[in-house]
């Protein structure tokens, strides 16, 4: 696939190598190698790429601090030696995740995840319209069954073999594994946790790796958290 890419890093070793791992594995574009984040400023108001490498512990101006001054839109991959940013950088609109120093196998893992994105991008692009969605349900709880409007919904909690169905008003317990739930459910619903999957559409605020719904603090867990993010960033201006 043929990508516009560009490597914002202050560590010329950190540059070589991603370069190095670009031209061996990728048919990517290499516009520029930029080692620090005002060079990549000026760069950008010039050409524009398809992502960044962007390095997080830079002088003078973070990564980080860098982010926030491109439009949200703007497509990046982070590269550092330090773990404890990663969930920030989910507030951008982050393709992966690099810890230094980047492997072979890893990087190649990365690859995939970018180019399967833009793939995925392009298609939308000129995929119909999907039918409108169903707006209710019935839920059988016991002996009744239960019409349930779907933008009524708080969230489905896992409980063993039985899914807690929660809305404003009422919870029902329904004998049903969450993964069969889950295949029944499109968006506003998304699975974000072994034991949850929420309604998008009621949520207040995501800080620090939970979800707020209502008076309920739901945890991401990392398996779920690359889907979630996305769908975030979808809404992001």
């Amino acid at each position: 696939m043929n990508l516009r890419c560009m490597i914002v890093d202050d560590e010329p070793n950190a540059v070589n190598l991603l370069e190095m791992l670009i031209r061996q594995t990728t048919e990517w574009q290499l516009l520029a190698k930029c080692y620090d984040a005002l060079e990549a400023l000026a760069f950008l108001k010039e050409q524009e790429v398809d992502f960044i490498f962007l390095d997080i512990n830079m002088p003078r101006l973070t990564g980080m601090e860098l982010a926030g001054l491109l439009p949200a839109s703007t497509h990046l991959v982070f590269t550092t030696a330090y773990s404890e940013y990663a969930a920030d950088s989910y507030g951008y609109t982050t393709l992966d995740y690099l810890l230094k120093p980047v492997t072979l196998k890893r990087f190649y893992a990365a690859v995939q995840k970018i180019e399967s994105y833009f793939a995925m991008k392009e298609r939308g692009s000129d995929a119909p319209a999907p039918p409108p969605p169903a707006t209710y349900f019935f839920i059988k709880s016991g002996k009744t069954f239960h019409k349930i409007l779907l933008k009524d919904i708080l969230y489905f909690e896992g409980e063993k073999e039985y899914v807690r169905l929660v809305t404003a008003t009422a919870q029902l317990l329904v004998y049903r594994r969450l993964k069969e739930i889950e295949e029944q459910l499109s968006q506003p619903f998304i699975r974000v946790h072994h034991s949850y999957i929420i309604n998008m559409a009621q949520v207040s605020k995501i800080q620090d790796n939970h979800i707020f719904i209502a008076d309920k603090q739901i945890p991401v867990s990392d398996k779920f958290r690359e889907p979630f993010m996305t769908a975030i960033r979808q809404r992001m201006f």
